[in-house]
């Protein structure tokens, strides 16, 4: 399962809306899709479902005309968001078909303390090749895992409600991510670390079990949720059900699946695609160091390996964020690379099947309207670690506000006026 994008506004907007970030005019974390935009949401809805959002909201207005039922205040959900799922469910109109959009702000930066902190000991932990292995990154992790820990628990106690209500085989339940963790290397990257999401789903009433490798888009969300409620899904949706593959599991669906980064705190342009064998990257501000966004910057982890890069104590994958610039392209083989570490773009073996994803890629941005501003959303913030100011990250943003905080560019999209664009791209 593949994200459109690894920012959280534009990557629930387009789950919502099953379409690519630059298709519902809201490509920029933080922007909102404009209000005649359609959400499944709003479909369901339509067609008597009770829709429930509840936890984090960040979409905009447009989404909020799809839910019978809002919970978004932080005061209100509780510290993982989950503070109310028990109670929608218990007082939901038992008469109707539901849909519950529960959107955790677990595990989402700065970390939280509940009673399921301390649950993983910092010091029996090893940290992924890609961060340093010190006492600051390992604590860093240990409450990352305690915020997945509450998540889960909250899901489960979520499953125990259905149970209770006689309803859980009867119940179509997703398990995903919106983004990768916040983490440097991860979050708003477009190869696997950023948009590749864990993704668990359930239903009893149907022969669905297993494992599949097909390839399968967020935007292919909607659509199968559509279709399991035996709505037929309207043009403005690009994704497609992919309700065959869950019984099938060998059944071939997706050929490609394509990704974007645009500005997430920083000035960014990148486009991915990638098939079952392999992913090509184009980078169009390939002079920007992929540090992360700003929460990750702001972390211990970026600290331990910011310092590190200053004193040449970091190894070749550590290191790789500080590269600037980058590779204009980037292209790997997925079977024999599961984590994008060798960069083949000057292989000269791989030619046919670099052109290949190269054509694709560039027919995916004629046909849905993708654009590349000359004048980008800039940087909004410094890309140096704010922990100057300790234990106030609110202090440490104000601190690395830059000339250009506030002042939005061209979106990627807006001159082809892709909010209007319909076109699937190539499948």
């Amino acid at each position: 399962m593949y994200l459109t994008t690894s920012s959280c506004s534009p990557s629930r907007n387009s789950i919502m809306t099953g379409r690519y970030p630059h298709n519902t005019g809201a490509p920029e974390l933080h922007t909102e899709p404009p209000i005649h935009m359609i959400s499944m949401a709003e479909v369901l809805k339509d067609h008597g479902y009770y829709t429930v959002s509840s936890g984090k909201f960040h979409m905009g207005d447009y989404a909020r005309r799809g839910f019978n039922l809002i919970h978004d205040k932080k005061e209100v959900n509780g510290k993982g968001g989950e503070k109310k799922w028990l109670n929608a469910l218990e007082n939901r109109p038992k008469q109707k078909p539901f849909f519950m959009w529960y959107a955790s702000y677990d595990a989402h930066r700065d970390w939280d303390n509940s009673e399921f902190s301390g649950t993983h000991n910092p010091d029996q932990l090893i940290p992924p090749e890609y961060l340093v292995n010190d006492k600051r990154t390992r604590v860093d992790l240990a409450k990352y895992y305690d915020e997945i820990n509450r998540f889960d628990y909250s899901i489960g106690q979520v499953v125990d409600e259905l149970k209770r209500q006689g309803v859980f085989e009867n119940t179509l339940i997703m398990i995903m991510s919106d983004n990768g963790r916040p983490f440097p290397h991860s979050k708003t990257r477009v190869n696997d670390q950023g948009v590749k999401t864990p993704f668990i789903l359930v239903y009893k009433n149907e022969n669905i079990l297993g494992v599949t490798d097909g390839l399968v888009s967020s935007i292919d969300i909607a659509p199968t949720i559509l279709d399991y409620a035996k709505i037929e899904t309207s043009e403005t949706f690009q994704g497609r059900s992919f309700r065959k593959l869950l019984t099938n599991p060998r059944k071939p669906f997706r050929n490609y699946v394509f990704a974007e980064h645009n500005w997430h705190d920083y000035e960014a342009h990148q486009r991915m695609v990638r098939d079952k064998s392999f992913m090509y990257i184009e980078n169009n501000r390939n002079q920007i160091a992929q540090l992360g966004p700003l929460d990750a910057i702001n972390s211990l982890s970026f600290e331990s390996l910011y310092k590190k890069n200053i004193s040449g104590e970091l190894n070749e994958i550590q290191k790789e964020i500080f590269i600037n610039p980058r590779p204009k392209e980037e292209f790997y083989e997925m079977q024999n690379d599961h984590f994008q570490r060798n960069n083949l773009i000057e292989n000269e073996a791989f030619e046919n099947q670099i052109n290949t994803l190269r054509k694709i890629l560039n027919i995916w941005k004629i046909e849905t309207g993708d654009s590349e501003p000359t004048e980008l959303t800039k940087h909004w913030y410094s890309r140096k670690p704010g922990s100057k100011v300790k234990n106030d990250l609110n202090k440490s943003i104000e601190l690395l506000k830059t000339k250009h905080h506030g002042i939005r560019g061209e979106f990627p999209g807006q001159i082809n006026n892709a909010i209007k664009i319909n076109h699937k791209g190539p499948f």
